[in-house]
């Protein structure tokens, strides 16, 4: 190999001379694993989260939700941790607010660990 090749001109000026490889350039692998997994895994997830938050402070009294359970309801009453759901008439159960997953005939918002 001739010092005119340019590829070999890039290796000399990143690198040391004589094979050895600047820690620059060793890091370079590692950024991009990073940045794949923020871009891919990270950032959606992020959005997702926002979206469920979003979703779960908008709920009102009479909004007919679905949980995660399957049960179908209108909402009755709203705590901070808790909302109050009636299924049937004169029948009322408590859910925790994180089982809410949706509107009754929309696509969940919320997903669930079992889909």
């Amino acid at each position: 190999m001739t010092t005119t090749d340019p590829l070999f001109g890039m290796l000399l000026a990143f690198g040391g001379t004589q094979g050895q490889v600047s820690p620059l350039i060793q890091l370079v692998p590692f950024a991009l694993v990073l940045a794949i997994f923020y871009f891919v895994i990270l950032l959606p997830m992020k959005n997702r989260q926002k979206k469920v938050e979003a979703f779960l402070s908008s709920l009102k009294v009479g909004d007919k939700v679905v949980t995660s359970g399957g049960i179908f309801g209108s909402i009755a009453k709203i705590s901070e941790d808790a909302i109050q759901l009636q299924i049937a008439p004169n029948v009322r159960v408590d859910v925790s607010r994180a089982a809410i997953v949706g509107y009754q005939g929309q696509a969940p918002v919320v997903d669930t660990p079992n889909s």
